[in-house]
């Protein structure tokens, strides 16, 4: 038995997979923190103690993520998005294009018939589109982030936002609450906010079918809703989304280990 470990290291959560070739054996996901050598460390020690193993166990790793370069016990180190396209492509081989929902930042990439990345943008600074937006708006309304999908779908008047700026839309949000608005209308509106923000992304790299969504936002069932509705189309969404790149990364050690 063979086993590989890829790990991504991102602003808001680490993943660490195990595979054995191309199967997945186990997995990990843990909040980031500020230590990220430490959490590279702990998530993988983590998804290895479920199948009763160690590190010393471990034939090759590769490291992903915005924190990838303090992972002092890595083989190798690539980007997260090029380990998203691995992971993905296994997935779905028909994606073409993915969007990356991350704490920090959301992501359209675009991939060709192949898998390999063809093109990719990022959401800049702008915290609107990403995972930071939602935690902001959970904050203002005394719930949990994972909380906001189910209750969004319940909503029977969803709030129109004229802004899809976090800054200036949690200040919507407190006066929406204000005037009286439900929550699940309030959360609606934020999501079909942030949706049109993220397809504008989408856009600018080519949108072509078939597509994909990564990233904790990608539990949010009903931004995934939102984001089909802007699309006019279905998309993929693994059963954990948030250890795509971390996959990818795992794959990428098998084949590197074979080719030794």
């Amino acid at each position: 038995m063979t086993l590989v470990l890829g790990i991504d290291v991102g602003s808001g959560y680490s993943k660490a997979v195990v595979c054995e070739d191309t199967t997945i054996r186990s997995f990990a996901v843990m909040p980031s923190g500020g230590d990220y050598k430490e959490i590279a460390r702990t998530v993988s020690t983590k998804a290895l103690s479920e199948i009763g193993l160690s590190l010393k166990e471990i034939a090759y790793t590769v490291a992903a993520g915005y924190g990838a370069s303090m992972v002092d016990f890595a083989n190798h180190s690539l980007t997260d998005i090029s380990c998203h396209a691995m992971g993905i492509h296994h997935f779905f081989p028909s994606v073409k294009t993915v969007i990356d929902i991350g704490a920090q930042f959301s992501r359209a990439i675009r991939l060709d018939n192949d898998g390999r990345i063809a093109n990719f943008i990022l959401n800049e600074k702008c915290a609107g589109g990403s995972g930071k937006f939602l935690q902001t708006i959970a904050r203002i309304l005394y719930m949990n982030v994972s909380e906001i999908g189910d209750l969004s779908l319940a909503a029977t008047k969803p709030v129109d936002f004229t802004t899809a700026c976090a800054v200036f839309a949690e200040s919507e949000a407190v006066s929406r609450i204000a005037e009286g608005a439900a929550p699940a209308d309030i959360l609606a509106g934020l999501n079909k906010a942030m949706a049109s923000k993220i397809v504008t992304l989408v856009t600018r790299v080519s949108y072509a079918p078939d597509c994909a969504i990564t990233g904790g936002g990608a539990k949010n069932k009903g931004l995934v809703k939102a984001i089909q509705a802007e699309l006019s189309a279905t998309a993929f969404v693994a059963d954990e989304p948030q250890i795509t790149a971390a996959f990818g990364a795992a794959l990428i050690a098998s084949e590197r280990l074979h080719v030794k």
